[in-house]
C-alpha cells in the first residue's frame, strides 16, 4: 500500500442556493464538482504532476480507451510521451468504497483488455495501491509510485 500526502487544492462555492463546492481541476481547466471520489482524484493529479513531475499534457482524466470494439473508461490516463498508448490507468473510489478483492479484480480484468498498459494505481484516498503490470504474467505491487522518465 502507498501513502500519499495530503495536497492543497483551489476551492470556491457559489453564491446561489444549493451551489456545491466545486474544485479547480488543472488537467481539464475548469471548475468541477466536488464529490468524495473528485477529491481523491483531485488529490492524485495534483500529487502526479506537483511533486512526482508528471507532465500535464500527458494527462486525461475521465478519458475512455478504445480496446478492438470495447471502450474502458477510467478516471484519469497517463499517456506514454509521443504516443496514444496509455502508461498509468488511474481508477478513483470515494473514501467510503472498501478497496477489496472485488475492486482489485475491476483492475485485473481491464488488464486482460489493455495489457500493453504498464502500470495502474487504485485509490480511495485512504488507501492506494499502484501495480508494475510489464510482464502480464506477473504483476508486481509497488511501495511507492513510479517516476515518469518516457
Amino acid at each position: 500500500m502507498l501513502h500519499l500526502p495530503l495536497i492543497e487544492m483551489q476551492l470556491r462555492t457559489r453564491c446561489h442556493a444549493g451551489a456545491a463546492a466545486q474544485v479547480w481541476d488543472e488537467i481539464r481547466r475548469q471548475w468541477v464538482t466536488l464529490t468524495p471520489e473528485e477529491h481523491v482524484r483531485q488529490s492524485l493529479l495534483q500529487y502526479l504532476t506537483q511533486r512526482m513531475a508528471y507532465p500535464k499534457s500527458l494527462i486525461a482524466v475521465e478519458r475512455g480507451v478504445s480496446v478492438g470494439h470495447t471502450t474502458l473508461r477510467f478516471d484519469a490516463v497517463v499517456f506514454q510521451r509521443g504516443s496514444v498508448q496509455p502508461w498509468m490507468l488511474i481508477e478513483c473510489k470515494a473514501p467510503e468504497v472498501t478497496l477489496s478483492v472485488e475492486t482489485l479484480q475491476q483492475l485485473l480484468n481491464y488488464h486482460r483488455e489493455l495489457s500493453s498498459c504498464r502500470y495502474w494505481l487504485l485509490s480511495n484516498g485512504r488507501q492506494s495501491f499502484c501495480a508494475d503490470c510489464q510482464t502480464p504474467q506477473h504483476i508486481r505491487w509497488l511501495d511507492s509510485l513510479p517516476a515518469y522518465e518516457l
